[in-house]
This record gives structure tokens, C-alpha cells and sequence, in this order.
């Protein structure tokens, strides 16, 4: 999954309009919480299967991605 726009989205109606992954009500920032608290991928994904392995990953991949052409450019 290439475009993030597939992948997660913002809508005031949901949870106040945090980042969530599409078709669920799980913010993309619980991911983040679950990876620093030393949980799995496996582990997070269990505790919220409406969301897709590939979409956890493209929004890893992109966080990867940003981070590496921010350290570049510096």
C-alpha cells in the first residue's frame, strides 16, 4: 500500500478527528503507543483486528520514510 490515503484518514465525526486507520475507530497513534510500550506488531494487530497487517505497515513504512528524508536533508 503505497497511498496513505488508503491506509488512514481524518474525519471530525470520528474520535474528535484523530488519525485513524481506515474503516476502524483505531488511531493511528495507538500503534505508536503499542510499539514504545514494547509490544509486537503480532501484539497490537491481536488487539485490533479490524486493522490490516499492510495497513500498520505502509503507516510504519511511511513514518520510516519521513524520518529518513528529514535526516538527510539536514
Amino acid at each position: 500500500m503505497n497511498d496513505l490515503a488508503l491506509v488512514i484518514h481524518r474525519d471530525p465525526e470520528i474520535l474528535s478527528g484523530e488519525m485513524v486507520f481506515v474503516g476502524t475507530r483505531v488511531t493511528v497513534r495507538s500503534l505508536f503507543d503499542y510499539l514504545e510500550g514494547g509490544d509486537t506488531l503480532d501484539e497490537f494487530l491481536s488487539q485490533f483486528p479490524s486493522v490490516k497487517r499492510e495497513q500498520a505497515l505502509a503507516v510504519l513504512e511511511s513514518a520510516c520514510d519521513s524520518v529518513l528524508t528529514h535526516a538527510r536533508a539536514a
